[in-house]
């Protein structure tokens, strides 16, 4: 309770000196500042109001050209740029759990656990993996910003919603600075902690972050090494949903009743997940020096010459270690929820997993002669697991049990990115050696950009064959509640799948078809009570007998007439067997507001934004487990049909960007059935407001 005091206490000093501190900015600097607004927090610099050059509305302020970002590779350490302004401007919706656009099923408070609606945007490999529901924080290092900044730069982002009794909060900084031309250092803190608007709801995240990074000609590094720290308290959901849908039929006093009144099935469980992350990719380039011939700003070409370095070979290393530590604490008896208690009452329910894993990677590379048309790479990897779980020996007495797993595996990749109007990837691994003895994936990309009638086009295609093991816990889990050794299958994917772009129409579609063979995932044999519709929770690890087929297409298409702007994303999907993967139909999204300046400094957008999907038989939520499983088919409810609407105010002045939100302005209305998971109903209509700020030097 003092912790979280002293940070309320840092959050409300920070928000009284937050005006001083931007307009003494630009009252200072606005001569030399440049025009960024950042997003997230995590060090992505973006300006949010970019659009056509012709856009009367586009923001004047340009992202200062001594800061360069990028991502890397986790696999092989390639370095991802990304570019300071492909960031989507839609600001108001950062902090959102359920994404951008709303595509993620959660549990209604802020920083729970979600899964995607859209199947493709799902993880591609076969992942029971108690940190994936919480990607929504947890960054991976193919996540993670890297910024490379001549002058130091810092970015403070914080929103807030409600009160100190159901509210929630998130402040995230983040910091960058080098120390001469070749060597970065900085940090990230986050913290999100969320009360809940229904009962036993809270979560509580926080991550550290460091990062260093040092490139030269021959030699560079990237270093990332984080750790967090999360708990999740478990209510089990709500008792009955006609407290949502029909309050008027319940026991709540003629429905004069808060959310926080309403009762739900646990009281005092909780999910705690620990992490220590390290990641760190070096290499060396070989090569030579060569004169390049230097032109001034006007473009014209100068006598004067300088030396470029011309890579021909690099040596990579990717150290990649991870410790992670999940334990589900639960002190009530619960004997009318779990069909099954394993372990004796308030026992240690923990298990830890340890990754260590180095890869080893040679490549030639593109363009250091004609003959050079491509990136071309060798390497191996080797991969380390040790798990543990609880188990009961032969005297029923609780021991931990360690499992060891070893993997030695080979691939090479080919690509080309120099190209004008074609680029290319391709990619495959097998393991040789270890319990993933021949399991192999290949994957490719190819993109092509061309013109056609005059306009900017661009086609993609992408496609993978992956044959992978399931993974650890979906063969081995033990826990107070739930218990299992399996000797699974593998599971063997195919999927297809392409774009077509047109740039100055604002379109892009997107189709693809995937095939699943032994499809793993959790099913629910639910136990009936002898009470008429009440169930106890029992899962266990099934495969499809049957190959699963699930089509995805994906049209996106904005428009604008001067200030009016209208952006719609609409998927439509389907699944050859609902059972066992249930999709929506139809997910969509969209957002129409006006964009304009006032008093030619304040840049503003004030408009609303809706998210709807149709009805489906969506997973439902295990708080033992802390994933997202197989409805009980004996009375499983479908969700969905239910569209939750936002109006916002938008602003970006200087280095400053906030924003005004009433989230679910819709509350009440039509059906009222706003679940966004099974018996767990969304926030009802709430007040948002949120900031972030640029500071240089």
């Amino acid at each position: 309770m003092r912790s979280n005091s002293m940070i309320k206490k840092l959050v409300t000093l920070l928000l009284c000196l937050l005006p001083v501190t931007i307009f003494g900015q630009i009252a200072k600097q606005s001569q030399n500042m440049g025009g960024n607004a950042t997003g997230l927090g995590s060090g992505e610099v973006f300006n949010p109001f970019r659009n056509n050059p012709k856009d009367s509305t586009k923001s004047e302020l340009k992202v200062p050209q001594d800061i360069r970002q990028w991502h890397v590779d986790e696999h092989l350490g390639e370095i991802i740029p990304t570019n300071a302004d492909t960031l989507q401007f839609m600001f108001q919706n950062w902090q959102q759990t359920e994404g951008m656009t709303g595509e993620y099923n959660f549990l209604g408070n802020m920083g729970t656990p979600r899964q995607s609606r859209i199947f493709f945007n799902r993880p591609t490999t076969t992942k029971f993996d108690f940190l994936q529901p919480y990607d929504y924080f947890y960054l991976r290092p193919n996540e993670f910003f890297f910024i490379d900044t001549k002058s130091p730069y810092t970015n403070l982002s914080y929103h807030s919603t409600g009160n100190r009794q159901t509210g929630d909060d998130r402040l995230k900084a983040y910091f960058s600075t080098n120390a001469g031309k070749k060597f970065g250092i900085g940090f990230l803190i986050d913290y999100l902690y969320a009360r809940g608007r229904y009962d036993k709801q809270a979560t509580s995240l926080v991550n550290f972050s460091l990062f260093s990074y040092y490139k030269s000609d021959r030699y560079d590094y990237n270093l990332l090494a984080s750790h967090y720290r999360m708990k999740q308290a478990e209510n089990g959901g709500i008792t009955d949903d006609r407290y949502i849908t029909r309050p008027e039929e319940t026991d709540g006093m003629n429905s004069n009743f808060t959310t926080s009144d309403i009762p739900v099935h646990l009281y005092s469980s909780w999910n705690r997940n620990g992490i220590y992350d390290f990641f760190f990719t070096h290499g060396y380039n070989m090569g030579f020096y060569r004169e390049k011939m230097v032109a001034d700003s006007s473009g014209t070409v100068k006598d004067s010459v300088e030396n470029e370095f011309v890579r021909v070979a690099r040596i990579t290393h990717v150290a990649d270690v991870k410790y992670h530590e999940h334990e589900f604490i639960n002190h009530q008896k619960t004997s009318n929820y779990y069909a099954d208690d394993f372990l004796p009452y308030d026992s240690t329910d923990l298990t830890t997993h340890l990754k260590v894993k180095n890869t080893v990677a040679l490549s030639l590379c593109e363009g250091f002669s004609k003959y050079a048309f491509a990136d071309i790479t060798a390497f191996a990897s080797y991969r380390y697991d040790k798990y543990t779980l609880p188990d009961i020996d032969e005297e029923n007495n609780e021991y931990i049990r360690d499992y060891d797993e070893h993997r030695l595996s080979v691939g090479g990749s080919i690509s080309s990115t120099q190209g004008k109007y074609l680029k290319y990837k391709a990619k495959g691994e097998t393991a040789l050696i270890g319990e993933e003895l021949g399991t192999f994936s290949i994957d490719g990309e190819v993109m092509f950009d061309f013109k056609l009638w005059k306009r900017n086009m661009q086609v993609k295609a992408k496609a993978f064959i992956k044959n992978n093991r399931p993974s650890f816990y979906y063969r081995h889990y033990h826990s107070e509640h739930f218990w299992w050794d399996n000797d699974l299958s593998k599971e063997f994917k195919t999927r297809i799948e392409g774009s077509f772009e047109i740039p100055s129409w604002r379109t892009r579609l997107s189709a693809g078809v995937e095939n699943v063979m032994n499809y793993t995932y959790i099913a629910n044999e639910a136990q009936p009570t002898g009470a008429i519709g009440r169930y106890l929770w029992r899962l266990k690890v099934k495969q499809a007998h049957e190959n699963i087929q699930i089509f995805s297409a994906t049209l996106k298409q904005d428009f604008k007439y001067k200030i009016f702007n209208l952006n719609t994303e609409v998927t439509y999907q389907h699944s050859s067997n609902d059972d066992i993967l249930p999709l929506p139909m139809i997910n969509a999204y969209a957002n129409i507001f006006l964009k304009f300046r006032i008093a030619k400094v304040l840049y503003t957008e004030i408009g609303a934004d809706a998210r709807y999907f149709t009805k489906y038989y969506a997973p439902d939520y295990s708080p033992a487990l802390g994933q997202f499983v197989q409805q009980n088919p004996e009375n499983r409810i479908a969700i969905g049909n239910y569209p939750l609407a936002s109006v916002y105010a938008n602003f970006l002045l200087k280095q400053a960007r906030f924003y005004a939100k009433y989230y679910h302005v819709n509350k009440g209305t039509g059906t009222r059935e706003y679940f966004l998971a099974p018996h767990y109903p969304m926030n009802p209509a709430i007040f948002c407001f949120g900031i972030s700020w640029n500071f240089y030097n």
